[in-house]
């Protein structure tokens, strides 16, 4: 079976992920507007018409902003947890509310959607609700590990269940320090319910990094305070230090916030 994999944004002006075989996919998050989704399937040779089904990570308007459009006018499914719902609808930016297109999923409650064996688990973030997944397709695991202030024990278990790995690497710990925003800000970012520095998502790979690990994504870069040359050269540092080699070992990219990534095909 080929399984489908392409980033259309990741960043904090807007989050979306394809992940798809010959017969179905599905979207996690939807912070881009439905035209732009559409118009970067059509470009990669995808039909809008495979997506299933968008999973939610949690209801911050970057990942949301399209739900709307997609559950309601287009009759796609959206998932998230109970508690997400319920934010999605209270958020300024859902002009349209969801209603019939309402699904929910539970943390750590595995579940059977076509080919994708889907688990959702808790991460750490300020969002009303917050989920990364685990996505098991023919066999192969995807991981979903975007906004969140720190790496738990939960967190960990399914990232070292991956071999295809999407995680945060949102901001330079200095370009941070250093930049404009105000303190309450660059505290929020911090802060245990924030987002991961470059530093810290490369020392926790260097640290974990297990046999079965085949690609790594690094996602969710600040437009402010980080840049994908910085957040791979981070990354890259870590690794070569215990002997990991980025293009040999592992495959390591750093995703574009507002142009889609290619579209990776994967088969057995």
């Amino acid at each position: 079976m080929k399984i489908y994999f392409m980033s259309l944004s990741s960043g904090s002006s807007g989050n979306c992920y394809y992940l798809g075989t010959d017969e179905h996919a599905i979207l996690i998050d939807a912070g881009i507007p439905v035209k732009q989704i559409k118009g970067y399937l059509k470009d990669a040779g995808i039909p809008f018409e495979k997506i299933m089904a968008v999973f939610v990570t949690h209801d911050h308007a970057d990942h949301i902003k399209a739900l709307g459009n997609l559950g309601e006018k287009c009759a796609v499914p959206v998932y998230a947890t109970r508690e997400t719902h319920e934010g999605i609808n209270n958020n300024y930016c859902m002009t349209e509310k969801l209603s019939s297109s309402v699904h929910y999923v539970e943390k750590e409650v595995p579940f059977q959607f076509n080919e994708f064996l889907i688990t959702p688990f808790e991460v750490p973030h300020d969002g009303t609700d917050n989920v990364g997944y685990r996505i098991e397709v023919d066999g192969r695991v995807f991981c979903f590990v975007t906004d969140l202030g720190h790496i738990t024990e939960t967190v960990s278990k399914y990232i070292l269940q991956a071999n295809y790995l999407i995680m945060e690497a949102n901001y330079d710990e200095d370009m941070l320090r250093m930049g404009n925003y105000p303190q309450f800000l660059k505290d929020r970012i911090t802060s245990p319910r924030g987002h991961l520095s470059n530093k810290t998502t490369a020392k926790f790979l260097a640290e974990n990094m297990g046999p079965d690990l085949k690609n790594i994504w690094l996602c969710h870069l600040s437009g402010e305070n980080n840049h994908p040359e910085i957040a791979y050269k981070t990354v890259e540092f870590e690794l070569r230090s215990v002997g990991i080699i980025p293009g040999k070992d592992v495959q390591l990219t750093a995703l574009k916030r507002t142009t889609p990534s290619e579209l990776y095909v994967f088969e057995n």
